[in-house]
Parts: C-alpha cells; structure tokens; sequence
C-alpha cells in the first residue's frame, strides 16, 4: 500500500478539517469518520430476518397442518402457522325413526250436552257449583213441580169418575143382551148401549194418559246429569222463570274424559293411514303444545272420516285421549302426530352433520388418518333432529357436524367425537367402528320428508 494514499481515517489532502470549538493551539483536527458502516449493518438485518423467515417455512411444512379456509399452499392438506382445525364429529349409528304425519288439530268432547227445561215453571234449586264434575244421574236443578201435581189430582179424579160411568155401563149392556134374547127390547138400543160402553172405555183410556203427563211433568221438574262431565258456567238462577222454548238451556255439560282430537290430514297421505287402520294396527297419536315445544297427551286414532273435504284436499281423523289429568281441555288448539311407521334398524346421524346444495346432500367424511372426504347421501325420513340415510353411509362411519367451514378435500382435522348423550369425548380413531342401535330422534316440529340426492358409497 502506499504510505501516501490516505486511509478511510485520514484526511485527504489539501482539505482542512474543522478544530473543535475550544481546543488549545496546534490540536490537530479529528479523524473523519466514513458511512460505509450503515450499509453492512442493514445487510446483515435483512440477511437475518430472510433466514428466520426461511426456517419458519420449513418447520411449518414439515408439521404437515391443513391451510386455512381460502389460504392456498403447495401441498394437498396444507395449512398456514395455525395447525389442524379442531372439529366435533359424530359415528352413524343404526337405531329406530318414525315416520310422522303432523297437523294442526282442535280438542273436541266427544259429548257435549245443553241441559235445558222441557217444562215451564220457577227455578227453586241448584244442586251443583259452577265447574263441578258430575256423575250421570246427579240432581243438578229442581222446578217448581206444584202445577203438575195438581194436574195429576186432577187427572186421577177424572180417571175415579170416567171408570165408574164405565161400569154402569157395562151393567147396562149385561141387561140389554139378556132382554134381547127375551124380544123385550129393540136390537138398535142393545148396540147403542155397546158403543156407550167403548166410549166410556176410550175416556178412562185418556184420563190413564193424563195421569202419566202429569207425572212425567212432575219428574221433568227434577233434572239430573245426562252424562259424566264438566259443569260449565250456569246460565239461569234460581228464583227465575224457565220456559220449555229458551234458546240458551239451563247449563252445559261437557265429556272430559275420554276426550278426543280432530285433524285433517292430506289426502296424499290417506291410502297409508287406511291400510294401516284397517288392517287393525292402534296408530299413536301424539297431541303437543301450539309452539311444539312439549308433548301433552297421548291417545290412538279412532276413526277416519267418510269423505275428503274438496275445498282444502284433506280428510278428517279422530283421535282419543283417555285425558286422565286433564291435559286436554275443549276446544284447545294442539299440534298432531300421527305415527304411521316405525322404521328399525336404519343408519342415522344428526341432522345437523347433512350439507346440502341445490340438488344434493353430502357429509364431511372422517378418514382413519384423520382427514376428511366429501360423501354424497341420500336422506329417507327427517324426525326431530336425526335423519335417516338410506345410502352412502354405514353404521360406524364417523361424519363432521360442526366446523365444517373450515374444511377443503383432504384437510387434516383435530376431531372431537360428540357421545349419543350429547357431550364431546376425546380425540377419535378410525370411523369403522361406533355405537349399537337405539331409538330415533322425536320432536314435535318435523313432518315426513324423504329427501337428498343420489347416494355413493
């Protein structure tokens, strides 16, 4: 190197550098720093950050995690720095689905009786109290029965009277038919005396006919229960006066137990509800609350009705409820379920694990690695929250219910099983083995579907 080249700490010559402010005579300037200094510290930042970059790169690949929804990678399954998504899944299972049949429907008594007078008269007792239960044959009212039992008095002293006039008539005719063998009288006066015996006969007759009106009037005037029921409110009090022609009656009886449920059901759905019916099976029917939330009776289908109503396409059915706790109340408005079949022995799942787009169904399939397919289905019966699938899965096969948004073909899966009880186990195995059969899934909301597309296994 030539001494006289200057280095990066020397002044180059013929530049004078500045003295610090202060400094004694004759001190020499300071070194001149270079800026070359910046530029390697920058490349080795920027050296450092590519590497750490490079190394969370290859630890992220070589971990082998699926990608985020919509994130793409070079690798089938691959995933960003998150790791596998944790999914709940649940095994199919073979277990029992009914194929309901469910309408709207309205409580009616299967008797309802308007007591009324069938005579005229005050009202002097009511024997019962508004709401009562009552046995049939109970006193409920009495009617003033004074007018009629002097009617019968004097029905009875018409009938004392007409009977004697009778028997003097007949002595009369035993005289006329013993003369008239004698030629003492003419024949013309023994068959006058015979008619007057047949009218006095017709007389006493009809005095007999007035005393049984006047008892019958008397036991009117005490009215008792028709039927077992429910008393309504009363209409009439007592002290009032009651005609045979009032409109309203006296009270209401209504038939609480057993009770019945009319609904209509489609005539599309009337074939399989007759075959059944007729062929003697009981059908379950099922009354729930307007908003189907809870089940409150229980009874079986009585009787189907003689014609479908053209206007609305439906036919009505009878159902009755023995209503031992009276669950049932007139008039009330139910949802109805009529169980036409009982399907055993079929694959089901949730309804909540079936995907569906415009024409078919399909479900996240569980792989043994933990990986996940797309498994066309096809769906028989829906009932409350499970769903039958006729082909495309077996009993065993482990299916995605929830975070199925997170999942593309191939995606690794963290997979929380979900028991049939409803809580979540621990981390599954292979999707070949699962629970034995139990009952479906019921709900009051569902109807009877067949639905879903081609199925592939």
């Amino acid at each position: 190197m030539n001494p006289k080249t200057p280095t990066g700490l020397e002044p180059e010559p013929g530049v004078r550098q500045p003295v610090p402010h202060g400094a004694p005579p004759g001190t020499p300037p300071p070194p001149r720093r270079s800026g070359r200094g910046w530029i390697w510290f920058l490349v080795i930042v920027a050296l450092a950050a590519g590497g750490y970059y490079f190394w969370q790169r290859n630890n992220s690949a070589a971990a082998g995690t699926a990608p985020e929804p919509g994130v793409k990678t070079g690798k089938k399954g691959g995933r960003g720095m998150g790791g596998p998504p944790p999914v709940v899944a649940v095994r199919a299972r073979r277990g029992n689905i009914g194929v309901y049949v469910n309408d709207p429907g309205n409580v009616i008594p299967l008797y309802t009786v308007t007591v009324k007078s069938r005579v005229d008269g005050e009202l002097m007792n009511v024997y019962f109290k508004e709401g009562d239960l009552v046995q049939k044959g109970q006193p409920l009212v009495e009617i003033d029965p004074r007018p009629f039992e002097v009617s019968l008095e004097q029905a009875q002293g018409q009938l004392a009277r007409d009977q004697a006039l009778l028997a003097n008539a007949r002595v009369d005719l035993g005289r006329y038919e013993t003369l008239i063998t004698q030629n003492a009288i003419p024949q013309q006066q023994l068959d006058t005396q015979k008619a007057l015996v047949a009218q006095y006969e017709g007389t006493v007759k009809t005095d007999g006919g007035n005393i049984d009106s006047a008892k019958l009037n008397i036991t009117y005037c005490h009215i008792a229960a028709p039927i077992t029921g429910r008393i309504g409110l009363r209409l009439v009090d007592p002290g009032n006066i009651v005609h045979a022609s009032d409109p309203n009656g006296l009270l209401v009886i209504t038939q609480m137990q057993p009770i019945s449920v009319i609904f209509p059901i489609s005539e599309r759905d009337l074939p399989e509800v007759r075959k059944r019916f007729h062929g003697g099976q009981h059908l379950p029917v099922e009354a729930w609350d307007p908003d189907g939330r809870s089940r409150i009776a229980s009874g079986t289908l009585s009787t189907i009705d003689n014609q479908i109503d053209q206007s609305t396409g439906t036919v009505k059915l009878r159902a009755e409820f023995d209503n031992r706790n009276n669950e049932l109340f007139p008039n009330q408005m139910i949802n109805s379920r009529l169980l036409v079949q009982m399907k055993q022995g079929v694959v089901l799942i949730p309804t909540a694990a079936v995907q569906r787009t415009s024409s078919t169904a399909y479900v996240w399939l569980l792989q043994p690695d933990d990986t996940v397919t797309v498994r066309d289905i096809t769906i028989g019966t829906e009932e409350g929250d499970m769903s039958e699938i006729t082909s495309g899965l077996d009993a065993g096969n482990a299916v995605v219910m929830t975070g199925v948004d997170k999942l593309n073909e191939g995606s690794k899966v963290i997979p929380n099983f979900q028991d049939e009880g409803g809580g979540r186990s621990g981390r599954g195995g292979e999707g070949g083995r699962g629970p034995g059969s139990g009952p479906g899934g019921q709900g009051p909301n569902s109807g009877r579907h067949q639905a879903g597309g081609k199925g592939s296994q």
